[in-house]
């Protein structure tokens, strides 16, 4: 006689089925659906995330993967009274013309270095900034320095140009006027193309530093406080402890955002090159972007090819920049990389 506790076994190549737990209902799934899912328990146990990320997921479809038919306007003439389908194709001339002026190299050079030391100094400065935040995170005044850090981020950048005017206006700007009162010459900024490097990137630091310091913060607070109370019993100091543990620790978020910007490295902030140097003709030479030369191109000369084309090699040379980079990172530590 087996006890109430014992189990019985099971004949040899026969399961013993699992009662169904009482008030539980399985519903019927395909099993393509179960399958794509992971399996059944993972099924089960992601369920309510996948109905929250299926929004998502459709918004992506609809406005990011549809769309993609429209590339073949690259390689048409196109018309409005043709249609896509009925417009003709011209193959490659649209490249070639794109790429036959000194156009092609001008936007994507100012893209490509821009957007470099874009990503360079926001990286740096958010980083600096979160470790400051972080040392002021349990005082009261914490959530004001993270309101006042954030809030650029949510300002216009048609807003953000009169600022920028009101500081280089070559008649009453706050700059000039600095400089002449140290007994300087006050250089006529909207025509000097030399100085917007450094503008455009002040005011990208100003506007990003924000959003970017609160998501390494973030990252810092998860770090476990046991570590950084054994380096202070072992002597290590602050910046002992940031070079030890904080930055290490921070490598892999720090590396996907870098990822992530560098396959955005071909898209220019359009509000930013556009609206902060008031699209000036004469400071082209160093503002001019892929994505204000394929606004020109749509609003001034109405040529949707030549635009479609710009963003085709936009998007293509940035696909090939984050598979490079993922691709380096993953030779490198595969526990850092993407996919």
């Amino acid at each position: 006689m087996l006890e109430d506790s014992e189990v019985r076994p099971s004949a040899p190549g026969r399961e013993l089925a699992s009662p169904p737990q009482p008030g539980r209902v399985h519903p019927a799934r395909p099993g393509w659906l179960i399958r794509w899912a992971g399996g059944q328990r993972s099924w089960e146990t992601n369920f309510s995330l996948l109905l929250m990320a299926l929004p998502g997921i459709l918004l992506l479809f609809v406005f990011a993967y549809l769309p993609m038919f429209g590339i073949v306007i690259a390689f048409k003439d196109y018309r409005f009274a043709e249609g896509i389908w009925g417009s003709a194709w011209v193959g490659f001339e649209n490249f070639r013309f794109l790429f036959g002026t000194d156009t092609a190299f001008r936007i994507t050079r100012n893209t490509l270095g821009m957007n470099s030391i874009f990503i360079v100094t926001t990286t740096i400065g958010a980083l600096g900034v979160a470790m400051l935040m972080n040392e002021v995170y349990q005082s009261r005044m914490s959530k004001y320095y993270q309101t006042m850090l954030f809030f650029p981020y949510f300002i216009s950048w048609v807003i953000a140009s009169y600022f920028v005017f009101a500081f280089l206006n070559g008649q009453g700007g706050l700059a000039n006027q600095l400089i002449e009162r140290l007994g300087g010459e006050p250089p006529s900024w909207y025509r000097s193309p030399q100085y917007w490097p450094l503008i455009l990137t002040v005011a990208h630091i100003w506007n990003s530093i924000g959003f970017s310091s609160i998501v390494y913060l973030a990252g810092i607070l998860g770090i476990s406080p046991e570590l950084f109370e054994a380096a202070k019993i072992d002597g290590a100091g602050k910046w002992q402890q940031i070079r030890y543990i904080t930055l290490p620790m921070l490598y892999p978020l720090i590396i996907i955002l870098v990822l992530l910007a560098i396959g955005r490295i071909f898209h220019a902030d359009f509000g930013l090159f556009f609206f902060v140097p008031r699209d000036t003709a004469l400071l082209y030479s160093t503002t001019d972007v892929i994505d204000t030369f394929v606004y020109r191109s749509l609003v001034q000369l109405g040529n949707i090819s030549m635009a479609a084309a710009a963003g085709f090699y936009q998007s293509s040379v940035g696909f090939v920049l984050v598979i490079t980079a993922n691709w380096i990172v993953r030779r490198i530590n595969r526990d850092y990389s993407l996919f």
